[in-house]
């Protein structure tokens, strides 16, 4: 089957090269929670008419490094002047028909696996606001820009059912889509979330992007949560995350097995919750510590 998608938006980054790393990294992202092999892209480019040609050059550099990584090609594009500088990708790729994934596909006795740490949001919130330095976040830069392809090829002969990747509706926004598409209930182990440094730190100061209190808005009704969780965890959890990992629903056999490999390659997996069977009227994504 061919799967494609498209995304793109303003800088993450203050250096060009590692914007357009992340932006090229986060398009590629939904073709890999298809279960896809991205083949294809275009650039999808928004520049200043001031903006100099060199920093153009290495939004462009990042991207295109990006897609050569993941085994696809650039084959052009489009570019418009705007006041404000934006980038991304439109991705076509194939997946086998009996290897396709969705959102909609987890099972009830499924486990959650997550392979990167949230709270990208936070910490990008912090940085703007000076409080936090951007050499002190270089390891969630670099999760930034960690292609998703891993834990889809690593998963070879193992059995997956569902997978989304968590992008502007945060861990429980997407878990939410997941459960409802599934006609599931999600029970998320908060404890067992892996977040960046300093999250719960900057969320117990109310550093919070202004998607977090969007998603809280509109999945809250839909989601219950232990009184008992640490203070700053449900910001974290509903915290929008750009270019953040795939939360996959399999068998618990299949996720452990999947977490032992992507741990053998020095990668972040956490099993983060269960699927369970639906209460009547009930939420869709139970918190608990």
């Amino acid at each position: 089957a061919l799967v494609q998608t498209l995304d793109f938006f303003p800088p993450i980054a203050d250096d060009p090269y590692t914007f357009g790393q992340i932006a090229a990294t986060n398009a590629l992202s939904d073709i890999y929670a298809m279960g896809g092999d991205p083949k294809l892209a275009l650039n999808i480019m928004c520049v200043p008419e001031d903006m100099p040609k060199d920093t153009v050059h290495q939004i462009l550099r990042g991207g295109y490094e990006k897609v050569y990584e993941a085994g696809a090609l650039i084959t052009g594009g489009h570019s418009i002047f705007d006041d404000e500088p934006k980038y991304g990708l439109s991705v076509s790729g194939f997946v086998a028909l009996d290897r396709m994934l969705a959102n909609s596909g987890a099972r009830v006795g499924d486990a959650l696996l997550l392979t990167k740490a949230v709270g990208s949001g936070i910490i990008t919130t912090a940085i703007k606001g000076e409080l936090i330095e951007q050499d002190e976040a270089a390891a969630m830069f670099d999760s930034m820009r960690t292609l998703n392809g891993a834990p889809i090829r690593l998963a070879e002969g193992l059995e997956l059912h569902g997978c989304t990747d968590i992008t502007g509706f945060g861990l429980i926004g997407h878990a939410c889509e997941m459960a409802e598409g599934s006609g599931v209930q999600i029970e998320l182990a908060s404890g067992a979330v892996p977040l960046f440094d300093q999250v719960l730190d900057m969320a117990r100061l109310g550093i919070i992007p202004a998607g977090s209190y969007r998603n809280q808005d509109f999945f809250g009704p839909r989601v219950a949560a232990d009184e008992d969780l640490e203070p700053g965890m449900l910001d974290a959890l509903y915290d929008p995350q750009t270019s953040g990992g795939l939360l996959i629903a399999a068998p618990a056999a299949d996720v452990d097995e999947l977490a032992r490999r992507l741990h053998a390659g020095g990668r972040v997996a956490a099993v983060v919750g269960r699927v369970c069977e639906p209460v009547p009227g009930g939420p869709a994504v139970h918190v608990v510590r």
